[in-house]
């Protein structure tokens, strides 16, 4: 049996509602996820809301709100986005349950036994935004001259008695970490962050605050809370049992991928690692950075008012068209832009008048020339070399690319392939052969018909209801649907044993439509 998987979306701060950044990471990591389960691997894919924190406490009281009431709202909505998006999440966390506090007062006690945490004065930088600590040479300068954290964001000079942690302790383990082949990943990311590992003392980190109660108190030191980012990041552990260290927790630790913006880069491949190593725990096996979207080329700001709501795209385009527009369009960890114009003219191009139309066409006229009815058939070499192409992008391909999480590439592989059936549809003509010779038109439809199982199994991480659907219409049954599927010869002659005709086709990728407002 297939090793178990387990990946993490990072723990979204609800301090507003969703917007398309969310949206692109859940489904990115849905992606992931459904792609192992068809490789045959038992998968946990865990996210959630991390609920505490200054920045938290400081928008529901401007909101007139009580912040756990505030709290559970936004939450909320995170979760709606993850049930309209079609995310397959095993288990969504809030940092406010008490599973998650018993966690965090765990990994603390584990940093404590370990003889590195202690108590000081903290005197510093901190973005309030950021929810993190900068050191004076991190800084940059506004338009003003402000001063402004790496991100851009405002900081304040803070002073406050804090509990420690020795992070200068594991800065030779971080580099060594961080050197590894495969755990940051994409290169530049990691080149960022050995840079800064290299390029100056790393300063031990203040995990605790005083200033606000807004957290999860620290066990045995009365007015402080832990430090926002000990408490999210502990969520990973949360979600798969832990403090209990038997069941899913001995199975699925270390976790195989967090996949994360490539804003918060260092808080996974620096701080993180070196709190598992203080507790005695294993690092995670691979951090992945990925990249930001841009509306129409410029980063989304509230300020400058086009901030994208992912749930008015997905009921106004679909949610499938939106999860396949984003994974196509955008190379996986750089930047990418969309706009609406761009979703419909790729969607219409590619799914509606691509694979939606050959489908569509397809077992349209098995249903009307065949009777829906599947039979045995003879191929020719010409219909052997189209199978061979479908074979090799689906099975071979698609799968490769998407272990790299290389989707846009993995798709443009599937496509090749959608593309040499309509060619193949083209040059056969079925529906002249139809009076010519019935017989090579029956061959080249249940040819097709073979190699349409075939691309709707590849790509259904991608388009999960949508290929769903047309799996239903072929009459797969469901247990064969996984990427083994694909190399089972016979199951094209279990399918004519049934017997059971096809049904008239109902259309998997409707044209979207622009409004006239956009």
């Amino acid at each position: 049996m297939a090793d178990p998987y387990y990946l993490t979306t990072a723990i979204a701060y609800p301090n507003g509602p969703p917007h398309i950044g969310h949206a692109y990471e859940a489904i990115a990591a849905d992606v992931i996820a459904r792609f192992q389960r068809l490789n045959g691997r038992e998968v946990r894919l865990i996210t959630g809301t991390d609920e505490h924190g200054l920045k938290m406490a400081q928008t529901a009281r401007s909101a007139g709100r009580e912040t756990r009431e505030f709290a559970a709202e936004m939450s909320g909505y995170f979760r709606d986005m993850c049930a309209k998006l079609n995310i397959s999440y095993d288990a969504f966390v809030r940092t406010t349950e008490e599973r998650h506090h018993a966690a965090s007062v765990t990994i603390w006690k584990g940093m404590e036994a370990a003889g590195d945490l202690y108590l000081d004065r903290y005197e510093g930088w901190y973005s309030v935004r950021d929810e993190a600590y900068y050191g004076e040479g991190e800084l940059i300068a506004g338009e003003g001259g402000e001063k402004l954290s790496p991100q851009g964001t405002p900081v304040e000079w803070t002073v406050e008695e804090s509990w420690f942690f020795r992070l200068s302790k594991y800065r030779d383990f971080l580099i060594e970490l961080n050197e590894t082949p495969g755990f940051l990943e994409p290169e530049s990311r990691r080149n960022e962050v050995l840079s800064f590992l290299r390029g100056q003392d790393l300063r031990d980190l203040s995990v605790s605050r005083t200033s606000f109660d807004w957290g999860v108190p620290v066990p045995g030191s009365p007015g402080h809370v832990m430090y926002v980012w000990v408490d999210a990041l502990t969520t990973y552990l949360t979600g798969i049992g832990f403090p209990e260290r038997d069941g899913e927790f001995e199975r699925f630790w270390p976790v195989n991928l967090h996949l994360i913006g490539k804003d918060i880069v260092r808080f996974h491949a620096v701080y993180w690692p070196a709190f598992l190593k203080s507790a005695g725990l294993p690092a995670p096996r691979a951090v992945f950075g990925h990249g930001f979207l841009l509306h129409r080329g410029e980063k989304m700001s509230k300020s400058l008012g086009n901030v994208v709501d992912p749930l008015e795209l997905a009921t106004r385009f679909g949610v499938d068209p939106l999860r396949y527009f984003l994974l196509r369009e955008v190379a996986f960890g750089q930047d990418g832009g969309f706009s609406a114009e761009a979703i419909v003219t790729r969607c219409n191009a590619e799914l509606a008048n691509s694979f939606g139309n050959l489908v569509q066409r397809v077992l349209s006229m098995i249903f009307k020339n065949l009777g829906g009815k599947l039979d045995g058939f003879e191929t020719l070499p010409v219909d052997d070399e189209l199978l061979a192409k479908v074979t090799t992008a689906c099975r071979t391909e698609l799968p490769r690319e998407f272990e790299k999480f290389n989707f846009s590439i993995g798709i443009e592989a599937w496509l090749r392939a959608v593309f040499a059936c309509n060619q193949y549809v083209d040059e056969q003509a079925p529906w002249a052969l139809r009076k010519s010779d019935p017989e090579r038109m029956r061959v080249v439809l249940l040819t097709l018909f073979v190699a349409i199982r075939d691309l709707a199994i590849a790509i259904a991480p991608v388009v999960p209801a949508s290929a769903a659907a047309i799996l239903d219409q072929l009459g797969v049954p469901d247990d064969e649907r996984d990427y083994a599927a694909l190399s089972d010869a016979g199951w094209y002659e279990r399918r004519v044993a049934i017997g059971m005709p096809l049904s008239a086709p109902v259309g998997a990728f409707p044209r979207l439509e622009l409004a006239e407002a956009a």
